[in-house]
């Protein structure tokens, strides 16, 4: 059975620092490449990250670039997303998700699998 669980979403501060966990099971973790998206309350869902099957290619949105770093343990079969300086603009439910094209790696499009989402809240 294929599981994508997230871990790791909190209510923070502004400027503050969460470190999102994204644990697979059930498919050959390492030929996929790994997705963030996320999804704010009556906004639509917004690619943030990708990496590659083997950690190669990496890839941000602009809004999160700089801030943001993606990285994954094939070994542990788990994907991180570090997430530095956050803002308001950062609360949303973030999800991860699995693309059979690891080679490659790409922010939109369709992917195979998904997690059921994590909440990240930023808030004073």
């Amino acid at each position: 059975q294929v599981q994508l669980v997230e871990s790791g979403g909190d209510l923070v501060q502004p400027g503050g620092s969460l470190r999102l966990s994204c644990a697979a099971s059930g498919f050959t973790f390492d030929y996929y490449a790994i997705n963030w998206f996320r999804q704010a309350p009556g906004k639509e869902r917004e690619g943030v990250s990708c990496i590659s099957s083997r950690g190669t290619i990496t890839v941000y949105a602009d809004s999160v670039k700089g801030r943001f770093t993606i990285s994954r343990d094939n070994a542990a079969n788990t994907v991180y997303l570090q997430m530095n300086s956050l803002t308001a603009e950062d609360t949303a439910v973030y999800y991860c998700a699995a693309d059979r094209w690891g080679s490659q790696c790409s922010i939109v499009g369709p992917k195979d699998y998904w997690g059921q989402g994590t909440q990240v809240t930023v808030s004073s």
